[in-house]
């Protein structure tokens, strides 16, 4: 199908669930949905509708949403309620399009949910896992559509949950903003924490299958230092840093605006995102975009997306790791390894991804018509 951002349907009317921004201050998901409200509200022949809580979310901060368009529910007892579906009266055909695994009941609404990744099915154990598989399992069988993030996310969910209708699924992947992009050699922060391409990034959550830990290891058998980008370190990762690389290697510079991001991932040696899982890995095209090589795991979406580079590692250790910090050392492969980054990351974008959802909206209100 050719991509367009033409709205083609009548009269269409969408209801969206915003519980995520009551999830999390920010964040991947966050990011996500915000690049999709801000894009809704520029069709005026859509109507919209959103359901709120309570929240101090960033991203919702930066959207300016018609206050007459917004329902707001009772935030009491939501660390119960998020898991549970919401209830509203509304007689009209419309869409519901959730943040985060709810689908509604009421008999007039097309139920859409989107599928980021997998990690609490692979990672995660107890109680928490089974409240979150159960909530989000029930979504996709509930939904009328479902949109995963990448090819990799949806042969995880025909793996996890294989009596789903595979005609329901589409991949829609996730876009980078045009914040990222290559400077010239001039742009530096007024306060760089080191020398340019002295240092490595790491960026973003460090569970424990981010690979953390070991990334700090690898930097210590290097010259190169550590800058930090991410929610406020833990005690055991500031023992651990402090232990293996002393104060002067490393930075911790927490969540900053993306003009410093750029700024950030323009001056590195690398990003370094040994992940062992990812359901699409943001980060990987931000840097790629800004001229930043990634080195990062052959594995899940991360080898779909990060397209061809010697850079993947093929096992989590150390060893693996220093050899593609040593590849890097040659000018002249670097160059070629920036370029064809910054290539592949101009597949992805926040606008092919709304034009990819508001086709999908498209298809399922004109499908619905006809039955």
């Amino acid at each position: 199908m050719d991509k367009t951002n033409q709205y083609n349907g009548s009269e269409m009317k969408i209801l969206f669930d915003n519980i995520i921004f009551s999830l999390q201050k920010t964040g991947g998901i966050s990011v996500v949905w915000e690049e999709i409200l801000k894009r809704v509200n520029n069709i005026s022949e859509l109507e919209t509708l959103f359901l709120e809580y309570n929240n101090d979310n960033l991203n919702r901060k930066s959207l300016v949403i018609n206050s007459r368009n917004i329902l707001r529910t009772n935030s009491t007892l939501l660390k119960i309620k998020r898991y549970f579906n919401p209830t509203y009266k509304m007689n009209e055909k419309h869409i519901f399009h959730s943040s985060y695994y709810r689908t509604s009941k009421n008999k007039n609404a097309i139920n859409i949910t989107t599928v980021h990744d997998f990690t609490y099915e692979y990672f995660n154990h107890g109680i928490r896992k089974f409240i979150h598989c159960w909530q989000k399992h029930r979504a996709i069988r509930k939904s009328d559509y479902i949109i995963c993030v990448s090819s990799n996310t949806k042969s995880d969910l025909l793996k996890f949950i294989p009596d789903v209708d595979k005609k329901k699924i589409r991949v829609i992947y996730n876009g980078v903003s045009n914040d990222y992009y290559q400077l010239d050699n001039g742009k530096l922060l007024n306060n760089m924490p080191f020398e340019p391409y002295t240092y490595i990034l790491f960026v973003g959550e460090r569970k424990g299958y981010k690979n953390f830990e070991l990334s700090v290891n690898a930097i210590a058998k290097t010259n190169h230092k550590l800058i930090i980008v991410g929610k406020e370190l833990l005690e055991k990762e500031l023992d651990l840093l402090e232990s293996t690389l002393g104060k002067e290697r490393y930075n911790y510079v927490g969540r900053i605006p993306n003009n410093e991001l750029n700024i950030l991932y323009n001056r590195a040696f690398c990003l370094l995102y040994p992940s062992s899982y990812e359901g699409f890995g943001i980060p990987v095209i931000e840097a790629q975009r800004a001229g930043c090589p990634v080195i990062a795991y052959n594995n899940s979406s991360i080898k779909e997306v990060i397209g061809n580079t010697p850079l993947l590692i093929d096992k989590l250790d150390i060893d693996s790791i220093l050899q593609k910090l040593t590849i890097l050392n040659n000018e002249d492969i670097r160059s070629v390894i920036v370029k064809a980054g910054i290539e592949n990351s101009k597949k992805y974008s926040w606008e092919n991804m709304f034009i990819d959802v508001l086709n999908l909206y498209n298809e399922a209100w004109n499908r619905n018509n006809e039955n």
